[in-house]
């Protein structure tokens, strides 16, 4: 098996809209590259996924999600979201919450985040960030 990665919410709206249409775009393309790779996702963005406008049916919703792992809420992942959120305040650079927890469950399981919003999550040190 291949390298873990999280794949972030603008990664999962890009797909979810690809998949809908039936297109082949970079959210498709970049899966199709790292077939090989655990395909990870947090429970924040299972929830803004949940309360988007496609997730008009559960059962379409846990379908999008069955072949991914999700990343629950750990001790870890909290103590990071404090130390980020530390840095980001004393230096003025916060990002939204959600995009915080995003960040702090990829750092405390160590794996990398796939985001379309690459410059927005460099700002969170120590998260390797794979842009699309």
């Amino acid at each position: 098996m291949g390298k873990a990665l999280v794949l972030e919410t603008t990664f999962l709206i890009d797909l979810e809209r690809e998949v809908l249409r039936r297109l082949c775009g970079p959210a498709s393309e970049f899966l199709d590259r790292r077939r090989d790779d655990q395909l990870c996702v947090t429970f924040v963005s299972v929830g803004e996924m949940a309360a988007g406008p496609t997730a008009d049916r559960k059962e379409r919703w846990e379908d999008f999600f069955r072949p991914f792992r999700i990343l629950t809420l750990t001790m870890e992942a909290c103590w990071e979201y404090g130390k980020a959120y530390r840095h980001l305040a004393a230096n003025g650079q916060l990002i939204g919450g959600n995009d915080l927890w995003i960040a702090a469950t990829s750092l405390a399981h160590g794996m990398p985040l796939v985001t379309r919003n690459g410059d927005h999550f460099k700002r969170v040190p120590g998260l390797e960030v794979i842009s699309y």
